[in-house]
C-alpha cells in the first residue's frame, strides 16, 4: 500500500485520550491529528488540578497552546520544573545568569531564524529532551507560524511491510553539522566537541507506549547497518512521508503567546518568512530519557 493511499483511509489516527472531560482548562482542538489551545489558566501560577490536566492535555494532543501569558523568566523556568529537571542546550545562546532559559531571536540581521527546517530538539543528545516550553514574548505581524507534525500518524500510516523492515533499525544523530557557527553572532563560540547519538528509527513512548517515527531532517545522518545509498533512499522517504500535511497543526503566534510540544512524538519547523521584522521569546526545555 502506498503512503498516499494510507493517508486516504482510517490509518491517520488521532491522539488517544481518557474520553474524560476536563474540569479546570479549556481544549479547542486545532485539528483531530495534533494540537490543541488551552484557554482558562495562568501558567505563572497554575493550580496542582491544572496541572495534573496540562499532562494529560500535552499527552494526548502532543502539542498545546497557550495565549495571553504573563512569566517573568523565573515563573517560565519553574513552570518547566514542574515537568523534570531542564535541559542545557549544547551551543544555543542564552539569558544571563540562566543557562536553562535559551533566547529565540530573529531580526533584520539574521541570516537565519531558529528551527527552520522540521526536527526534533537536540536529538543529537544522548537523552533527547522530553518537550520544549516556547514563550514569544514579540512576533512580527504576519508570519512565524511554526507548524507540528505527529509522529504518531507518520507511523501508523506506513504500510506493514515498511514498519516491518524498520523495526529494530537504529540512526545516528549528530549535532555538528547544525551547531557549528550557526550561533557564532550571538557570541556563541564553536565548541570544541558535539554531541552524537545512536537511536532506534522507531520509538516507544514512556507514557503513552505508543510507536514514533524518530528520524528527522535537522540531526539524522544516516541510518546504521545498511548501505549509505540505501540509508538515503530510506530516509528522503521518511522524511518526505512524515512531512505530509495530514499529520499537521500549524501555530499563528500572537505576543505573549506559548507553545509546549511533547519532543518525543512530534516534529516542528519555524517559518521564517517575516524578514526584516523581528521575533523574540525565550525556551525552557526539559530533559528526556534514552530513546527505546
Amino acid at each position: 500500500m502506498s503512503s498516499l493511499s494510507a493517508l486516504s483511509g482510517p490509518r491517520i489516527k488521532a491522539p488517544s485520550g481518557s474520553g474524560q472531560p476536563y474540569e479546570t482548562i479549556g481544549i479547542d482542538r486545532l485539528t483531530p491529528v495534533i494540537g490543541a489551545e488551552i484557554s482558562g489558566v495562568d501558567l505563572a501560577a497554575p493550580g496542582n488540578h491544572q496541572m495534573a490536566e496540562i499532562h494529560r492535555a500535552l499527552a494526548e494532543h502532543l502539542v498545546i497552546f497557550f495565549r495571553d501569558q504573563r512569566m517573568t523568566q523565573e515563573q517560565h523556568l519553574a513552570f518547566g520544573r514542574t515537568f523534570g529537571e531542564l535541559h542545557l542546550h549544547p551551543a544555543a545562546p542564552h539569558e544571563p545568569g540562566h543557562p536553562e532559559l535559551m533566547i529565540i531571536k530573529a531580526d533584520e540581521n539574521s541570516l537565519r531564524a531558529n528551527g527552520e527546517g522540521w526536527h526534533s530538539d537536540v536529538s543529537c543528545d544522548e537523552e533527547p529532551p522530553m518537550g520544549s516550553i516556547l514563550y514569544i514574548r514579540e512576533c512580527p505581524p504576519a508570519g512565524g507560524d511554526t507548524l507540528f507534525a505527529n509522529m504518531y500518524a507518520a507511523y501508523d500510516a506506513l504500510s506493514d511491510r515498511m514498519k516491518a523492515y524498520l523495526e529494530g533499525l537504529t540512526a545516528e544523530h549528530s549535532g555538528e553539522h547544525v551547531y557549528r557557527g550557526m550561533y557564532a553572532k550571538e557570541g556563541v563560540a564553536d565548541r570544541p566537541s558535539y554531541p552524537r547519538a545512536e537511536h532506534p528509527v522507531v520509538r516507544t513512548h514512556p507514557v503513552t507506549g505508543r510507536k514514533a517515527l524518530y528520524v528527522n531532517r535537522g540531526f539524522t545522518t544516516r541510518i546504521l547497518g545498511i548501505p549509505r545509498d540505501e540509508s538515503d533512499g530510506i530516509l528522503g522517504y521518511l522524511y518526505q512521508h512524515m512531512e505530509n500535511p495530514l499529520f499537521q497543526c500549524r501555530f499563528r503566534w500572537q505576543p505573549n503567546s506559548v507553545a509546549f510540544w511533547d519532543n518525543r512524538c512530534t516534529q516542528h519547523r519555524a517559518m521564517w518568512d517575516y524578514w526584516p521584522h523581528r521575533r523574540y521569546g525565550n525556551r525552557v526545555t526539559v530533559k528526556g530519557e534514552r530513546p527505546v
